[in-house]
């Protein structure tokens, strides 16, 4: 397969300018950066990105966003030392979550806590053609190393495994995210139905978070206010429970305004409160309380 052709970084001023005011603490919880000289996957979905972390800090300073979390990517799959080094160089307003083996040692997670860690990203893209029983055997055994550690799970997944594991998902009693709003794709066959049916884990179970980032890969080539609906009504569900994440630098294309991002928030929470509890409080929560 051939990679996907990144896209060079928009510079930061060019930027829409955020069109409310950001709550002290404002955090993005998903963003990514590349730099040379790491270690990467033999064959990268998509070419290097221009992405450095100098980049990114010139975005949050011109967004007025103060705290953020680096994600892993599957870039660098289990490769932590560049998101450990960007730990060190942000210092106290970053946390990370990171991507692991299971046969990690618990010697090397409490080290990974002690400077910033706080979530295990779990890759299903990477399991999806596995049995749902399969898939829900892994999330409890890896659910075991975060539990011990105040952390907690992330799921970067396709919406029709979260669709499935749905069920299990409506009682699991360890805290968890879920990307990406979901990523219930209406061309991956999901439905109303199926968006539903994750609101009302989200209403219920309040361990289940969910990820207020990447629209854009829900709407493909629609434009971005067709996310409306469902933005609206996962705020109008548990604004308590939701945290936003820009996904910078948007791959493959990196000339995305994230600015626009940010502002499609008042659309979907209007109330200064509820983007409080979006921006600012679920980080309290989540990545700084320890």
């Amino acid at each position: 397969m051939t990679a996907l052709q990144t896209l060079p970084m928009r510079l930061a001023s060019s930027n829409t300018a955020p069109t409310f005011e950001l709550p002290p603490g404002s955090c993005d919880a998903h963003f990514h950066v590349f730099e040379p000289g790491y270690p990467h996957v033999a064959n990268p979905l998509y070419t290097f990105p221009d992405a450095t972390l100098d980049q990114y800090l010139a975005v949050t300073d011109y967004l007025g966003i103060d705290r953020m979390v680096i994600v892993q990517p599957t870039f660098y799959a289990t490769d932590n030392s560049l998101a450990l080094e960007v730990l060190r160089r942000v210092g106290d307003r970053c946390r990370a979550v990171v991507r692991v083996e299971e046969d990690i040692t618990d010697a090397e997670l409490d080290r990974y806590d002690a400077v910033g860690v706080r979530a295990i990203r779990l890759d299903l893209f990477a399991r999806a053609e596995q049995p749902t029983a399969g898939i829900i055997a892994y999330v409890r055994r890896m659910a075991l190393r975060t539990a011990a550690r105040g952390w907690h799970l992330q799921f970067y997944t396709p919406g029709w495994v979260v669709r499935d594991l749905l069920p299990f998902l409506a009682d699991f009693d360890q805290p968890y995210v879920i990307d990406h709003m979901g990523y219930m794709k209406e061309e991956d066959g999901l439905t109303p139905a199926d968006a539903d049916r994750l609101l009302t884990v989200l209403r219920d179970n309040g361990n289940c978070w969910i990820k207020l980032s990447g629209p854009y890969r829900i709407a493909k080539d629609k434009p971005l206010s067709s996310i409306q609906e469902l933005g609206a009504a996962l705020v109008a569900t548990r604004p308590d429970r939701l945290l936003w994440g820009s996904d910078w630098p948007h791959l493959p294309n990196g000339q995305r305004d994230t600015g626009e991002l940010l502002n499609l928030l008042p659309a979907w929470a209007p109330a200064a409160q509820d983007r409080r509890l979006i921006l600012s409080g679920a980080a309290d929560l989540l990545f700084f309380a320890h």
